[in-house]
Parts: C-alpha cells; sequence; structure tokens
C-alpha cells in the first residue's frame, strides 16, 4: 500500500515545478504571448511598433533571464541592444538588407541566449521552476532562431520554402516561417510549409535533430530529480 506521505512529498515537489516565478518564467510568458500575439501585429506601423517592442523584450529579458559570467553577461546584452537597435531602424526604414542584417543579429543572440539556458538547466543542483521554465524557454526560443536562419535562405535564395513565393513584405510570411520552424523542431510536419531545395532540406534536417537531443537532454535532467521510491 502507497505511503500517503510518501505521495504527498511527490504531489508538493511537482507543485514548486509548475508553479513559480522568476527571470526564466518571465521569459517564457513573454514567448507566449509573443506566439498568441504576432498573427495581430503585423498590419499597420503601431501594430508592428508593439511587434518591435515585444521582440526586442525577449532579447533583453534572455540577456538577464539567467546566471552568467560577467563577459557572457556583456556579450549577450551587447547582442541584445545591437538587435534591438538594427531592429528599429529596420522597421522605420523598411529596408530588406536592414532586415537580413536584423534577423542575422537576432539569430546569433537567440543562440547566445539558448546557450546559457542550456548551461542554468544543465548545472547541478536541484530543479526548480525557474529551470523547468527556462527549458521550455530556450526550447521556444531555438524554434525562434531556425525560423530567423529560414528567412535570411529565403532572403538570400528566394524559392527556398514555399509552396509559392514568400514575400516579406506581406503580412504574415514571416510568421508562417516560425509556425515551420515549430513544427519541424517538434517533428509534427503537416507539410503545409516544405523545403524546396536541397540546402533549405539540410538545415531542416539539423532542426530536427537538435529538436530530439533538446528533449532527451532536458528528460534525462528531469529524470534525477525523481529517483525510484526505494532509493528515496
Amino acid at each position: 500500500m502507497p505511503d500517503p506521505h510518501t505521495r504527498t512529498d511527490s504531489d508538493d515537489d511537482l507543485a514548486h515545478l509548475v508553479i513559480g516565478h522568476g527571470p526564466c518564467t518571465y521569459l517564457l510568458l513573454l514567448l507566449l504571448g509573443l506566439i498568441l500575439l504576432f498573427p495581430f501585429l503585423e498590419e499597420g506601423i503601431h501594430a508592428r511598433t508593439l511587434l518591435g517592442i515585444l521582440f526586442s523584450s525577449v532579447l533583453l529579458v534572455g540577456a538577464f533571464a539567467t546566471r552568467q559570467s560577467r563577459p557572457g553577461f556583456i556579450l549577450k546584452l551587447g547582442l541584445a541592444l545591437l538587435g534591438v537597435g538594427v531592429q528599429w531602424v529596420a522597421l522605420w526604414v523598411e529596408s530588406v538588407a536592414m532586415l537580413e542584417l536584423a534577423g542575422s543579429i537576432f539569430t546569433l543572440s537567440l543562440l547566445v541566449s539558448i546557450s546559457g539556458v542550456l548551461r542554468y538547466v544543465l548545472e547541478r543542483g536541484p530543479i526548480t521552476a525557474d529551470k523547468l521554465h527556462g527549458a521550455l524557454a530556450g526550447y521556444i526560443l531555438l524554434a525562434f532562431a531556425w525560423a530567423f536562419l529560414y528567412a535570411l535562405i529565403e532572403i538570400s535564395s528566394a524559392g527556398s520554402y514555399g509552396p509559392g513565393r514568400l514575400d516579406f513584405a506581406q503580412p504574415g510570411t514571416f510568421f508562417k516561417l516560425i509556425y515551420f520552424s515549430f513544427t519541424t523542431l517538434t517533428t509534427t510536419g503537416f507539410g503545409d510549409v516544405l523545403p524546396l531545395t536541397n540546402h533549405a532540406r539540410s538545415l531542416v534536417m539539423i532542426e530536427e535533430f537538435s529538436g530530439v537531443f533538446y528533449v532527451g537532454v532536458l528528460i534525462a535532467r528531469l529524470a534525477g530529480v525523481y529517483p525510484p521510491t526505494a532509493a528515496r
């Protein structure tokens, strides 16, 4: 017969993992809000300005979300500020070249933030709610980083993704690549957005692998939180 005290302790542990607050929790909520609001913020200068604010917030919160060395923090904050600045210039100038530069900086900044989140999640010590939320935020950041990379590939080599031509001057185009990135990362693959060239397909295969690897590492880390009952 199971010990009710053991069950209560397990429930309390799970509650502490799900409910909490911290920098990574705020980053996760910000990313979820960005995903939900993105389709409504692509038409009109005011909507695009709000979208720019959300993206800027993601970069800045990502720079402060995890503990790091002083050089690492300076690198993350510098990339975030540079990305924010270039993004606002691209927003007002409406230059494809500036958008491409902003996308490159965004991709690099997100990758640096992801590496910081992974180090934070995998470091020794108990798994807290903030660490769990950081792992989920890192997974979403990974999907966004791949979406920016796909956009850069499409800009430099039109027709890499389809069907049909992706026109970034039209609302909803970049969100299609975000959607495609999430379905690729989770290996869902609905097939309504497709890689049409070999170099595009090679990137898709790498993203699929990175998604499986990320989840596998996270599960292995969480497995250490709940040792067998006998070991307790």
